[in-house]
C-alpha cells in the first residue's frame, strides 16, 4: 500500500520536522499543518498550511480534501504545563476531534495518532506492554487528553470505518528541539554551567532518539495494512535514570553544573520502560541509538544550532 498524499499535523515540531524530511527523502507527497512556522527547514515550511486546529471552520476550509493518510502529531505536550493549565489538555481533545471529523466527512480512511507513554501512569509495573492501561494509574490532564484521543480514534473505526494506528512515544529527544524538555533544557543549562534540577531522584524513563521514533512512524506507513487497528510502543525498551542523563550531559560538556534533586512533581510518571516486542514482531522495528551516543549527537546538534542563530 502506497499512500499518494499524506497530511501531517504538528509538522513544525520536533517529530514533525524530522518525519517530513524523511517523507521527502522517501518520495512521499505531504502537506504539513501547524500554527507555527517551521524554523528548521525551508522546504517543509513551503509545504505547510498555517492554521489553528481548534478552529473547526478553518480546518474544513483550508485543509486539502484529497488525502490518503493523516498523521496527527499536533498537541500541547509538556506534561507539567498541562497540570498548571488543564485548558491545554482540552485543546488536544478538540484538535483530535476536529481532525477525525475532517476525515469522516471527507472519507479519509487512514490515520496515525501520536499518543504517549504517559497514559500508563504510575502503575506498579516498570516495563509496560500496550495492554497495560488502567484508568486509576493515569496522573495528568495531558495523559487524559491522549487517552481521550485513543478512545475517539477507536470509536471512529467502529462507527465510520477509519483505520488507525496508535503510536505511544516515550521521551523523544534529539535534533529540532530547542524547548524546555529535559534533554535540550539540561544541555542549555550545562553549557552555561547552571544548576540542573531533577524532580525525582529515582525517576527512570525510556529515552528515544528522534530518528528511532521517526523510523517507527515510517514503518507504520510502509506496513499500514499489516499494522492497522493496532497500538505500538515506539521507544528503546531500555530505561535510564534522569539523574544519569544529567550526568552524561555534564560529562560530555565538561560542565561545572551541579545537580539539584527535588521531589517528583504532580502529574509526572516516575518509572517507565517500554516493552517493544509487538513493534519488533509486526513492524520489524529495531531502535539503533543508545542514550550515550544519542546525547553526544544532541549536544552536537544543539551546539551547531546555537552557532548558527
Amino acid at each position: 500500500m502506497r499512500f499518494k498524499k499524506i497530511l501531517v499535523t504538528g509538522s513544525s515540531g520536533t517529530i514533525g520536522t524530522r518525519l517530513c524530511q524523511r517523507l521527502l527523502e522517501n518520495g512521499y507527497e505531504f502537506i504539513g499543518v501547524d500554527w507555527k512556522k517551521n524554523k528548521w527547514d525551508k522546504e517543509i515550511e513551503k509545504r505547510t498550511i498555517h492554521l489553528d486546529l481548534r478552529n473547526k471552520n478553518l480546518v474544513f476550509k483550508k485543509l486539502p480534501k484529497n488525502i490518503d493518510l493523516i498523521i496527527h502529531l499536533a498537541a500541547n505536550a509538556r506534561v507539567y504545563n498541562l497540570v498548571l493549565d488543564p485548558n491545554l489538555a482540552l485543546d488536544n481533545i478538540i484538535t483530535t476531534f476536529n481532525i477525525l471529523e475532517f476525515a469522516r466527512l471527507n472519507k479519509i480512511k487512514n490515520i496515525i495518532f501520536a499518543s504517549s507513554r504517559e497514559i500508563y501512569g504510575n502503575s506498579p509495573k516498570v516495563v509496560h506492554k500496550e495492554e497495560n492501561i488502567k484508568l486509576e494509574f493515569i496522573e495528568s490532564p495531558y495523559s487524559a487528553s491522549k487517552l481521550s484521543g485513543e478512545v475517539l480514534i477507536r470509536v471512529y473505526k467502529k462507527c465510520y470505518e477509519i483505520d488507525f494506528v496508535i503510536i505511544r512515544f516515550s521521551n523523544v529527544y534529539g535534533m529540532y528541539d530547542n524547548s524546555d524538555r529535559v534533554v535540550p533544557l539540561f544541555i542549555k543549562l550545562a553549557k552555561q554551567n547552571k544548576n540542573l534540577i531533577i524532580y525525582g531522584k529515582e525517576k527512570v524513563l525510556d529515552f528515544t532518539y528522534i530518528d528511532d521514533a521517526v523510523n517507527g512512524v515510517l514503518l507504520v506507513i510502509k506496513k499500514f495494512l499489516k499494522a492497522k487497528n493496532n497500538v505500538f510502543n515506539i521507544a528503546t525498551g531500555k530505561g535510564i535514570k534522569v539523574l544519569d542523563v544529567a550526568k552524561l550531559i555534564i560529562k560530555n560538556l565538561n560542565s561545572k553544573s551541579k545537580i539539584i534533586l527535588k521531589k517528583n512533581r504532580t502529574g509526572e510518571v516516575v518509572k517507565y520502560i517500554a516493552n517493544i516486542n509487538k513493534a519488533k514482531k509486526i513492524l520489524d522495528y529495531q531502535p539503533t541509538m543508545d542514550i550515550k551516543n544519542g546525547i553526544i549527537k544532541s549536544i552536537k546538534w544543539y551546539s551547531d544550532f546555537i552557532n548558527n542563530i
